[in-house]
């Protein structure tokens, strides 16, 4: 290598070694933003599975309790605020 062309290398490499450093420590950002949202998200569909779980206990319970009328319960059902057709989510 000749004088010159390590004199152009010096400067390149003084620019080059910043920039890999912001580079790292912006995707190391981006994986930490990841890993946030995919627990975010790990926990919405935990508390949706309890829900949906307890919601099936208590259906199991009113089809095999034989003291109950079934037909009665499902009209039950129907008439509680909230439920209405065009609130609940499929």
């Amino acid at each position: 290598m000749d004088n010159g062309t390590l004199a152009l290398l010096i400067p390149v490499l003084a620019l080059i070694i910043p920039i890999i450093a912001i580079w790292t420590t912006h995707q190391r950002k981006i994986e930490e933003i990841r890993a946030k949202t995919l627990s975010q998200s790990a926990a919405q569909t935990a508390a949706r599975s309890q829900a949906l779980e307890e919601r099936v206990r208590i259906l199991e319970a009113i089809v095999t309790d034989k003291g109950y009328d079934v037909a009665a319960q499902i009209e039950a059902l129907r008439t509680v605020p909230g439920l209405e057709a065009g609130s609940r989510k499929q």
